[in-house]
């Protein structure tokens, strides 16, 4: 692969500082000393995007999200173009580009936008010339030239789609971590790195509460099968691998716990039973841009019914206020919110070959007396939602129940 092009995403916190960006210079260098063409896509520098988010709180709780867009594409702006700097000091040319600049189209969706297409002429010019072309990440722009962001962890959505458009021969993820683990090492210590990983189970865990990759990302990786190597920017040591398909040994049921605490549960009471009223709910969320996720309706004896279902925490202001008036439409009850939850699930691939995985998650659940609120399966995952006092002792007491330290 001498010479191949390669696309590298730095996170965050792999440019939090002034020497952390001095780091990354250095690692560039050295890859482009090797012969490589380099496209490297940067985060915002570790917190900035918060902060900006706090600023505009303070300013306006209801801020126009074009204007969201417009404030926290500027973080990315500031890493890139330090990050240049640092690579023109040690003697190699680099050139930083917004994501607009690079041609990353979008739709108009504000704060979650999808990519259209890209037209990467610019980096292929700039590749031709010799120079390390640094990408803003978690932006693009619309054909109205409106900027927009791709939501949150976008820079990985960047780095895997320009992977993608160059033809690149790799595509590393630099993190804070030394790649994709069974569980949250700071939860489980015993938590053991995962060597190579399938796109399918990177997707379910990553959209369960997995945070080193972003969902979306993963999704455009499968689909062009773009190979993703996650991997530290602290040392030099290999990652995890993100491919098609993983050699597994035949014992390996899960191959990972995952937890999130950033979702809330709304149940809207005394729905009435008749066909049309779930889905009007559910219509009115979508037109709203709010993203449902697990469903649970009771049983109806009365011709009224329970219905819950969980959402992303950052959507529960935006989800009242359009359940409460369609509530009131179809004749329903009361809203209730939920915000002491969180989900656990564990996923693994050989789950379609082991009976007797739900009964031991259950089980192990039972016996450390969490009780289960709602229940999600897919082909190769089960979630919970429990109460969030309780997810640190689920995750070591199923990592534990599925031995996953070994």
């Amino acid at each position: 692969m001498q010479g191949g092009l390669i696309v590298q995403k730095y996170g965050g916190s792999s440019v939090a500082n002034i020497e952390r960006i001095q780091k990354v210079a250095e690692r560039i260098v050295n890859y482009k000393k090797k012969g490589f063409s380099l496209v490297v896509v940067v985060s915002a520098m570790a917190d900035t995007t918060d902060e900006l988010i706090e600023m505009a709180d303070k300013i306006n709780p209801e801020a126009p999200e074009r204007e969201m867009d417009m404030l926290l594409s500027t973080g990315e702006q500031i890493s890139v173009s330090l990050l240049a700097m640092a690579v023109h000091k040690l003697g190699v040319e680099a050139i930083s580009f917004t994501g607009g600049q690079v041609g990353i189209i979008t739709d108009g969706n504000y704060t979650k936008a999808r990519i259209v297409k890209i037209q990467a002429e610019k980096i292929r010019e700039e590749l031709k010339k010799g120079r390390v072309v640094i990408v803003a990440g978690f932006q693009g722009i619309t054909i109205a030239h409106d900027i927009t962001t791709l939501g949150r962890g976008g820079s990985d959505l960047t780095a895997v789609a320009l992977a993608k458009e160059l033809a690149a021969n790799e595509c590393e993820i630099y993190t804070d971590v030394e790649g994709i683990y069974t569980t949250d090492p700071r939860i489980e210590p015993k938590a053991q790195k995962i060597k190579m990983i399938t796109f399918d189970e990177m997707l379910e865990m990553a959209s369960l509460g997995a945070q080193v990759m972003q969902p979306r990302s993963i999704e455009v990786a499968k689909k062009f099968n773009v190979p993703i190597h996650v991997r530290s920017s602290f040392s030099q040591n290999p990652g995890t691998m993100i491919v098609k398909e993983a050699v597994k040994m035949e014992g390996a049921v899960i191959t990972g716990v995952t937890l999130n605490k950033n979702e809330a549960k709304i149940t809207i009471c005394d729905v009435p039973d008749r066909p049309g009223a779930a889905a009007h709910i559910f219509k009115e969320l979508s037109e709203g841009g709010v993203n449902v996720d697990m469903i649970v309706q009771n049983v109806s004896h009365t011709r009224k019914t329970d219905l819950s279902f969980t959402i992303p925490k950052a959507d529960v202001s935006k989800t009242i206020k359009i359940t409460k008036k369609t509530a009131k439409e179809i004749g329903a009850g009361e809203v209730l919110q939920d915000e002491d939850i969180a989900r656990i699930a564990v996923v693994g691939v050989g789950m379609k070959s082991h009976p007797g995985v739900a009964a031991d998650m259950f089980e192990t659940l039972a016996e450390n007396k969490i009780n289960i609120e709602m229940i999600s399966t897919s082909d190769i995952s089960i979630s919970c939602i429990i109460k969030k006092k309780f997810v640190e002792t689920a995750v070591k007491e199923l990592h534990e129940k599925f031995k996953l330290a070994k």
